[in-house]
Parts: C-alpha cells; structure tokens; sequence
C-alpha cells in the first residue's frame, strides 16, 4: 500500500533524481522557463517555489541553504538579487506549467515550467 507516500520515483535511483531535481531547479531559475516532462515538471514546481521563498528571506541562513540545494551561485545570485525584488509583494505561485505537444519519439507528456512575471 502507498499510502501518504509523496513524491514521484521517476524509474531512477534516489541520488539520480535528486540531482536532477537539482539542475532542473538551477536551470529554471537560471533562464526563466524549461521544457520537460509533465511528471518532472510537477515534482520541481514545489522545489523551486520554496528555493524562492528562500531569497525572499534574504538571511545569510537562507542563502546558505539554497547554495546546498542550487549547484551555481551565479544562480544563487540571481535569485537574491534580481528574481526575490520581483516577488517580494507576491505570496506563493512563483510558477506556471503550460502543457505542450506530446514528446515525438515515445509520446511522452510534455509540460514549460516557467516563472510568472
């Protein structure tokens, strides 16, 4: 039985999937918007919400948490300087997924994830 088992395995190990979290976290904070499987999509939507909520904070704790979560501190950065000004009047709902054609070579669903203005 699964039940109150949250979170998706994806078919990978557990250090696999936490590092891929990780990039597609770094990258969305890095260009804005990424394309990726619905599934992905939904997983990293509440992480990058909360590496937000972080700079938004703006303490030297929370830098230091989300430079163990982001791999760039270029990205880390950003995120305090130009990305937590942005949301700072902003309660939550960081994020936007949009659904996209499915993936041509297995179908799989595909899903943008980007930062809401």
């Amino acid at each position: 039985m699964r039940h109150r088992v949250a979170g998706r395995k994806l078919s990978r190990p557990t250090g696999h999937r936490v590092l891929m979290y990780r990039n597609l976290v770094t990258d969305l904070l890095r260009y804005g918007k990424i394309v990726t499987t619905e599934a992905k999509a939904k997983e990293v939507r509440g992480m990058a919400e909360r590496i937000i909520t972080l700079g938004k904070d703006g303490t030297l704790h929370s830098r230091r948490q989300a430079l163990a979560f982001v791999s760039d501190k270029r990205v880390v950065a950003k995120l305090f300087d130009e990305l937590a000004p942005r949301y700072a009047q902003r309660p939550g709902g960081y994020t936007r997924i949009i659904k996209l054609r499915p993936r041509l070579g297995d179908g799989a669903p595909m899903a943008q994830l980007e930062l809401v203005e």
